[in-house]
Protein backbone atom coordinates (compact mmCIF):
# COMPACT_ATOMS: atom_id res chain seq x y z
CA UNK A 1 0.00 0.00 0.00
CA UNK A 2 1.36 3.52 -0.83
CA UNK A 3 1.41 5.83 2.15
CA UNK A 4 -0.03 8.08 -0.21
CA UNK A 5 -3.24 6.00 -0.32
CA UNK A 6 -4.14 6.70 3.78
CA UNK A 7 -5.64 10.17 2.84
CA UNK A 8 -8.12 8.84 0.70
CA UNK A 9 -9.36 6.27 3.44
CA UNK A 10 -11.75 7.08 6.55
CA UNK A 11 -12.82 5.48 9.92
CA UNK A 12 -15.64 2.56 8.92
CA UNK A 13 -17.33 3.99 12.26
CA UNK A 14 -17.38 7.43 11.95
CA UNK A 15 -16.10 8.61 8.68
CA UNK A 16 -12.99 10.31 10.45
CA UNK A 17 -9.46 10.65 9.58
CA UNK A 18 -6.81 7.93 10.43
CA UNK A 19 -3.51 8.18 11.15
CA UNK A 20 -0.68 5.90 9.93
CA UNK A 21 1.95 3.90 11.67
CA UNK A 22 4.04 1.89 9.56
CA UNK A 23 5.74 -1.23 10.83
CA UNK A 24 7.31 -2.52 7.65
CA UNK A 25 7.94 -1.45 4.11
CA UNK A 26 9.71 -3.52 1.11
CA UNK A 27 12.12 -1.88 -1.00
CA UNK A 28 9.91 0.70 -2.64
CA UNK A 29 9.06 2.22 0.18
CA UNK A 30 5.04 0.51 0.37
CA UNK A 31 3.73 -0.02 3.54
CA UNK A 32 3.80 -3.94 4.31
CA UNK A 33 2.75 -4.10 7.65
CA UNK A 34 1.06 -0.93 9.94
CA UNK A 35 -1.66 0.28 11.57
CA UNK A 36 -4.39 2.92 10.98
CA UNK A 37 -5.71 4.29 14.23
CA UNK A 38 -8.98 6.66 14.29
CA UNK A 39 -8.06 9.09 16.98
CA UNK A 40 -11.88 10.07 17.83
CA UNK A 41 -13.19 6.45 17.93
CA UNK A 42 -9.57 5.09 19.15
CA UNK A 43 -10.25 2.00 17.10
CA UNK A 44 -7.00 0.33 15.23
CA UNK A 45 -7.29 -1.06 11.67
CA UNK A 46 -4.27 -3.02 11.25
CA UNK A 47 -2.21 -3.26 7.36
CA UNK A 48 -1.64 -6.89 6.68
CA UNK A 49 0.53 -7.99 3.51
CA UNK A 50 -0.17 -4.26 1.85
CA UNK A 51 -3.76 -4.08 2.29
CA UNK A 52 -5.32 -2.18 4.78
CA UNK A 53 -7.87 -4.40 7.28
CA UNK A 54 -10.94 -1.62 7.20
CA UNK A 55 -13.82 -3.76 8.26
CA UNK A 56 -16.87 -2.40 10.49
CA UNK A 57 -16.51 -4.43 13.88
CA UNK A 58 -19.35 -6.97 13.33
CA UNK A 59 -17.49 -8.05 10.16
CA UNK A 60 -13.96 -8.58 11.83
CA UNK A 61 -12.41 -11.57 13.52
CA UNK A 62 -10.39 -10.99 16.74
CA UNK A 63 -8.57 -14.11 16.94
CA UNK A 64 -7.41 -13.72 13.24
CA UNK A 65 -6.00 -10.08 13.96
CA UNK A 66 -4.71 -10.53 17.68
CA UNK A 67 -1.16 -12.86 16.49
CA UNK A 68 -0.13 -9.75 14.18
CA UNK A 69 -1.47 -7.18 16.71
CA UNK A 70 0.63 -9.27 19.69
CA UNK A 71 3.85 -9.06 17.59
CA UNK A 72 3.55 -5.51 17.05
CA UNK A 73 2.55 -4.60 20.87
CA UNK A 74 6.13 -3.18 21.61
CA UNK A 75 5.27 -0.44 18.47
CA UNK A 76 1.81 0.49 19.42
CA UNK A 77 1.39 3.64 21.41
CA UNK A 78 -0.76 2.51 23.71
CA UNK A 79 -2.56 -1.00 25.19
CA UNK A 80 -5.65 -3.20 23.53
CA UNK A 81 -8.93 -3.39 25.06
CA UNK A 82 -11.80 -5.32 23.79
CA UNK A 83 -13.97 -3.95 21.08
CA UNK A 84 -11.11 -3.60 18.83
CA UNK A 85 -9.95 -0.03 20.70
CA UNK A 86 -6.63 1.20 21.95
CA UNK A 87 -6.48 2.54 24.79
CA UNK A 88 -3.63 5.09 26.46
CA UNK A 89 -3.32 6.52 22.85
CA UNK A 90 -0.39 8.92 22.40
CA UNK A 91 -1.46 11.54 19.87
CA UNK A 92 2.28 11.27 18.01
CA UNK A 93 1.09 8.48 15.97
CA UNK A 94 1.72 8.51 12.29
Amino acid sequence: MKASFVQKLACPMDKQDLALKTITTNTDGDIIEGILTCHHCKRYYPIIHGVPILSPDEYREKALEEPVIRRWEGLLPGRLVEGFLLEGQKSDLG
